[in-house]
């Protein structure tokens, strides 16, 4: 997990290539003085749902179909990618975590629903899910959904070594394995750096024997950023992952820019703050200019301010319910706010 005030390193009009997609920000006007929100057009054609309207379309008849169906039906550009810095491989910007929201235990009816959280990021094109053997039963319950889905192909499975010692470090990356069902991580993270020059051998002899394919670092505070920033500068890593949202910007000062310069991917945890920014905002009005940037929720809004840095590889809220994950993934497409609109999201969150 992880949070932060500055500036970007790099500009926004910067374009990040990843397959055929790039990071497009927004060119259109911004919205003047004055101007009424119903006087402002969505870029979408076909407005996507807003959480609340999701949330009575789930108490009524329209959502007796899966989630997934209904997402399947909407007219939804592929989501967007971006390229592994260290090998150049496509990654949807928009994934899963797991943290409390997958740690349910054998509760049946809660994991059929977090199966339809999965369906709806296969669905719109993602595949990041990210876990750890921190997060209680999270890792066993992914495994499973994924096995019931036939989607271990399709997932990009993210998890991480939180212990001390080398021996145990294996034996707990081997039980996540076998909790997640897979035979080989995509992404294998020190989990809030514990004990990481020891893990981080195992973690190099791991990917060099192709138990695992990316490795990586994590945490989820701006206070640790100086130990974040030393490991950057002195070790090869594919990724860290780290916490940064409109209202926690320490990342822009130093952390973000080194990744670029380092040609590291970088997974974002907590872009709602940990849920204070969407509580905050809740029953607020959706300003006009979110139209600009295609957004019809907050919660788009805030994906895509993090989104716009172009340091940023994917972002990963976590949720454990169907219809905020149709929410998120409308982030993955569309335009991304520049430096201009990202000053009134700002602004808005002090309003």
């Amino acid at each position: 997990m992880c949070t932060g005030t500055s500036r970007h390193g790099r500009p926004f009009r910067e374009s990040i290539k990843s397959g055929a997609s790039k990071l497009t920000v927004r060119t259109t006007p911004r919205t003047t003085p004055g101007r009424k929100e119903a006087g402002v057009t969505p870029a979408r054609t076909t407005p996507h749902p807003t959480r609340r309207t999701l949330l009575r379309l789930a108490a009524g008849t329209l959502l007796a179909a899966p989630f997934s169906r209904v997402l399947k039906a909407q007219p939804t550009p592929p989501m967007h990618t971006r390229p592994i810095p260290s090998t150049g491989e496509p990654l949807p910007v928009i994934g899963c975590g797991t943290w409390r929201t997958f740690d349910v235990g054998d509760d049946t009816a809660a994991q059929a629903r977090l199966a339809e959280v999965l369906r709806v990021l296969f669905a719109a094109g993602g595949s990041v899910i990210d876990s750890s053997p921190m997060y209680g039963t999270s890792e066993a319950v992914t495994g499973t959904l994924l096995t019931q889905l036939a989607a271990h192909q399709k997932a990009f499975v993210a998890t991480k070594v939180w212990t001390q010692g080398r021996e145990a470090g294996i034996a707990q990356m081997e039980e996540s394995m076998r909790r997640l069902q897979q035979p080989r991580i995509d992404l294998m993270q020190i989990h809030n750096l514990l004990d990481w020059r020891t893990q981080l051998a195992t973690l190099r002899d791991w990917k060099a024997s192709g138990r695992i394919r990316y490795l990586g670092i994590t945490h989820y505070t701006s206070g640790a950023f100086d130990e974040v920033e030393a490991i950057m500068r002195g070790e090869k890593l594919d990724f860290v992952q780290i916490d940064y949202s409109a209202d926690d910007r320490a990342a822009e000062e130093r952390i973000l820019p080194l990744a670029a310069e380092r040609g590291i991917g970088v997974v974002i945890n907590q872009p709602f703050g940990g849920g204070s920014l969407l509580a905050q905002l809740h029953g607020r009005p959706l300003p006009g200019w979110a139209g600009e940037i295609g957004c019809t929720s907050w919660a788009q809004v805030l994906l895509k301010f993090v989104l716009a840095h172009p340091a940023v590889t994917c972002v990963i809220p976590g949720t454990g319910r169907p219809e905020y994950m149709i929410d998120n993934v409308h982030a993955g497409v569309g335009e991304y706010p520049d430096e201009a609109l990202r000053k009134q999201i700002i602004a808005a969150l002090s309003a």
